[in-house]
């Protein structure tokens, strides 16, 4: 009982962060111009973004599939991926969907530190693709934006960051629980390193990867700027791919539903300086929310249809005495 209690804690704590920024969002901007920017998205458009944001969100369940090393059948995986979405319209932030996605992979395969590594590993790479693109954009616009020194602290965090989790990590806690082995959940520990370090020890995927994600994030800028265009939104291409990033990367701290408000927030802040309205932003970026909850409904659709369970994979069939005795 302890949990869900402090699951909702958290829960309440990250839909007052949300609805905090939105309150300061509408109380300072004005509220008839984000709604008129509403009004200049057509449904067409609409629809077909959130087509093509369904088809980057297959890709991403690919690499995901790939980080893996293929050990479930994709259409599970597929599935897994997209229950995950389903998962954020309501658990806090993207954290939330990734651990339902890892807990049904987990029941198809039966290997919690594979899974696991698999799965931090993917959250990783994402956040690295996203600095190479923040960090791109902001050498074409030539060093211009006020927020270079945010951009390059973010990036050097980012980058920190994936290096120990994917090169550090395995080496620090086979030390640790090697040298005080009476320390809890050692075996756990050790195996998720040994995880860890087989990944770390896959270069070839993790650049495969690296580059498959920071393709798939371009795509999603593009779609992004397909959107906003027609609510007024008109910056040059460079200066997205150094914000959106960047807000994107905002939008994971633990102190919103999903970035809601906090994103739309931060980029606006991001393209002010480049000409951008900011009620046009914001209108534009809660476009893209209703795109987000959109592809979550979905996700639960595709779930409940396809059956709505995981069955554990078959246990392997016992070795031939005549094969045990050679």
């Amino acid at each position: 009982m302890a949990i869900p209690g402090k699951a909702l804690k958290k829960w309440a704590i990250r839909a007052a962060g949300s609805a905090s920024a939105l309150a300061l969002i509408f109380w300072f901007l004005p509220k008839e111009a984000i709604l008129q920017g509403f009004t200049r998205l057509s449904w067409p458009l609409f629809l077909s973004v959130l087509a093509a944001f369904l088809l980057c969100h297959v890709a991403t369940a690919t690499k995901w599939w790939l980080l893996m090393d293929r050990a479930i059948p994709f259409v599970t995986a597929l599935r897994a991926h997209f229950a995950g979405l389903a998962a954020n319209l309501c658990l806090p932030g993207a954290a939330g969907g990734d651990a339902v996605r890892a807990g049904l992979a987990h029941v198809s395969l039966r290997d919690g530190p594979k899974v696991a590594a698999a799965a931090v590993g993917d959250r990783m790479i994402d956040l690295v693709g996203l600095a190479c693109l923040t960090l791109s954009g902001l050498v074409l616009l030539g060093g211009r934006g006020g927020s270079r020194g945010l951009a390059f602290g973010l990036s050097g965090l980012v980058f920190g960051l994936a290096i120990a989790g994917l090169f550090l990590f395995p080496a620090v806690a086979r030390m640790v629980w090697g040298r005080w082995p009476g320390l809890p959940a050692r075996g756990l520990a050790l195996r998720v390193a040994d995880a860890f370090a087989a990944l770390g020890k896959k270069p070839g995927l993790i650049l495969f990867t690296l580059v498959l994600s920071a393709a798939i994030q371009s795509v999603l800028i593009w779609l992004s700027v397909k959107l906003a265009e027609p609510v007024g939104v008109h910056v040059p291409l460079a200066a997205w791919f150094f914000a959106w990033p960047m807000a994107k990367i905002i939008a994971t701290l633990p102190i919103s539903l999903g970035g809601l408000g906090v994103r739309e927030s931060s980029l606006a802040a991001f393209l002010l300086p480049f000409g951008a309205s900011a009620p046009e932003v914001v209108a534009s970026g809660l476009a893209w929310q209703g795109i987000l909850y959109l592809a979550g409904a979905i996700g639960a659709a595709v779930l409940v249809a396809s059956g709505g369970g995981f069955r554990p994979a078959p246990p392997p069939l016992p070795r031939p005495m005549t094969e045990i005795s050679e």
